[in-house]
């Protein structure tokens, strides 16, 4: 019962980003619409994550099944595909590299921002020792 429940939380956030994307209109994908929707809840504490955890965690392990199809589409449609291969390629290879560059820098970000932090709360438990 935990995990519909959990299920369906995560089911009317998503339905909220459909709703959402219903009345602004704007070309930005429904599912991002949840996704900030459901950051917001879980940021704001109006939303715990205890909430959501377990079918969350449930959902990310099978997301890898869910692109099997999309993958046995891409191979019935090779003939289409392999003049621009090269090209999807090259694209691939950079947009990765710039993802985990990014990604790289906002965890460095992240870090410091954190250390910064603790280490200004532990000079301010010095300055009242």
């Amino acid at each position: 019962m935990k995990y519909l429940k959990q299920f369906f939380i995560i089911l009317a956030v998503s339905f909220a980003g459909e709703v959402l994307k219903y009345i602004i209109s704007l070309p930005i994908p429904a599912s991002i619409y949840g996704l900030v929707i459901m950051l917001f809840l879980l940021g704001t504490k109006i939303l715990s994550l205890e909430c959501v955890r377990e079918t969350g965690l449930f959902l990310v392990e099978i997301m890898p099944v869910m692109f099997i199809p999309a993958a046995v589409g891409l191979m019935d449609a090779w003939g289409e595909l392999k003049p621009m291969l090269l090209s999807f390629s090259v694209i691939t290879l950079f947009v990765t590299v710039l993802v985990m560059v990014c990604g790289g820098h906002a965890a460095q970000f992240i870090i410091r921002h954190d250390r910064r932090k603790e280490a200004k709360k532990e000079s301010d438990k010095e300055k009242v020792q």
